[in-house]
């Protein structure tokens, strides 16, 4: 058996920011971990579980609605990195690079909430 979540390209996506969030913020100052990189972490889980959770739900537009509070998460998680730079906990080149990858993991889910639009109004 598999769940529909498993399918999607866009999980499958999230699943590997996840893993870069927690690369980058394992270099993080210790007296973090209940801040800051607890934070980081927890928005970007929060992506990946609610594209997964909302992927069962009986109807599209409760598919959509986990799809933009990914997408809430995603903003959390920039806004994060932000802070990161901020207090130089990543360099800009580290930041550049992630943020690329937030704007193509947004783009994804913005594109999937599109696709996901489009076919229930057949």
């Amino acid at each position: 058996m598999s769940f529909r979540f498993e399918n999607l390209d866009v999980w499958k996506e999230a699943r590997e920011f996840v893993k870069e969030i927690y690369k980058v913020s394992a270099d993080f100052p210790k007296e973090e971990l209940y801040c800051l990189t607890d934070q980081l972490r927890r928005a970007v889980i929060s992506i990946v579980l609610n594209i997964a959770e909302g992927s069962d739900r009986k109807s599209d537009i409760d598919f959509r609605r986990f799809l933009r509070t990914s997408i809430g998460s995603l903003e959390e998680v920039v806004a994060c990195l932000y802070l990161a730079l901020d207090l130089r906990y990543i360099d800009k080149e580290k930041f550049d690079k992630i943020y690329e990858q937030s704007n193509k993991l947004a783009a994804m889910i913005n594109a999937f909430i599109k696709a996901i639009s489009s076919s229930s109004k057949r």
